[in-house]
């Protein structure tokens, strides 16, 4: 891991829902000290209105965000790597410890369908949190 503070990359398809939901909430609980970045290995062309309502709904700003593609730059340079749903369109990079969050795409739904997608990723990234900044976060 980086002497300085760890880097974590948020990797699903497209770069549209879940990866970006990690992404804001892990940065907003890190608060600097973890280099967050999201992508995709196919990127979509807009973010998840429902996904984007749920972290408004959080006092989270998610208006800075859009569907990023993966570069080997952004793989090679993080710690820990989170994929989320891309299966084999992930690529795998050798040396890098790579977590496999098992999430519903929240693609098409609704609000209310998407909160519980949301919530599971909240309380993963609030673990992955402990683990990289063990009580240190508080």
């Amino acid at each position: 891991m980086s002497a300085e503070k760890p880097e974590v990359l948020f990797l699903c398809t497209h770069n549209a829902g879940r990866s970006v939901a990690a992404r804001v909430l892990l940065d907003h609980y890190a608060r600097g000290r973890i280099s967050v970045r999201s992508a995709g290995t196919d990127p979509g062309s807009d973010l998840n209105p429902s996904v984007v309502t749920i972290l408004t709904e959080r006092g989270l700003d998610a208006t800075k965000e859009y569907p990023k593609p993966l570069t080997t730059d952004m793989a090679e340079r993080a710690d820990v790597v989170v994929i989320m749903g891309c299966g084999e369109t992930c690529p795998l990079y050798p040396g890098k410890r790579y977590l496999d969050w098992d999430l519903q795409d929240p693609a098409g739904l609704s609000v209310a369908e998407v909160r519980p997608i949301v919530d599971a990723i909240d309380a993963r990234v609030r673990t992955l949190l402990e683990e990289l900044l063990p009580a240190r976060h508080s």
